[in-house]
């Protein structure tokens, strides 16, 4: 089964000023598909907070999805924090996210998805809306079981 840990970063919901609605709409689309969702947290807009928070989630789950932080605001950080303790990107998952959502929201051009590996985890980051999120990670979920089996060390191919 995978385990999967969902991160909110929005420096309001952090605060309570906002409720998180990305977080549990992602909850919900990973339960229907059978993965068990371990761990939830919010964090702020913040490079560090971000970094100690995935690291943490790394090491307990197979994947860690990020939602929030991914646009081009000056507090919109997630992608660099991802990139700096991530030792491999997978750029296909950004690739595929921005090009089927440009398909029916013109602005998601700007958006800055990615996807990387911490340790044996996949880390997805994902944009801050709910539908945003959740259409995103629609758009990859296929390709995560193999990732999964991959970052474990299952590497044969028959």
């Amino acid at each position: 089964m995978i385990s999967v840990a969902i991160i909110t970063v929005s420096d309001r919901a952090s605060r309570g000023e906002i409720e998180d609605k990305s977080g549990p709409a992602l909850r919900q689309f990973c339960e229907k598909r059978g993965w068990k969702v371990a761990k939830h947290a919010i964090v702020p807009d913040d490079q560090k907070n971000i970094q100690t928070r995935a690291i943490k989630f790394s090491g307990k789950c197979n994947v860690v999805l990020l939602t929030g932080g991914t646009g081009i605001a000056e507090r919109d950080v997630t992608p660099e924090a991802i990139r700096a303790i991530s030792t491999k990107e997978l750029p296909g998952f950004g690739e595929v996210m921005r090009a089927k959502s440009f398909e029916r929201f013109p602005n998601a051009i700007l958006s800055r998805n990615l996807a990387a590996v911490i340790g044996q985890c996949l880390i997805i980051c994902l944009p801050g809306s709910p539908k945003g999120a959740v259409e995103c990670l629609e758009f990859v979920a296929d390709a995560i079981p193999h990732a999964v089996e991959l970052l474990q060390g299952n590497t044969r191919h028959d």
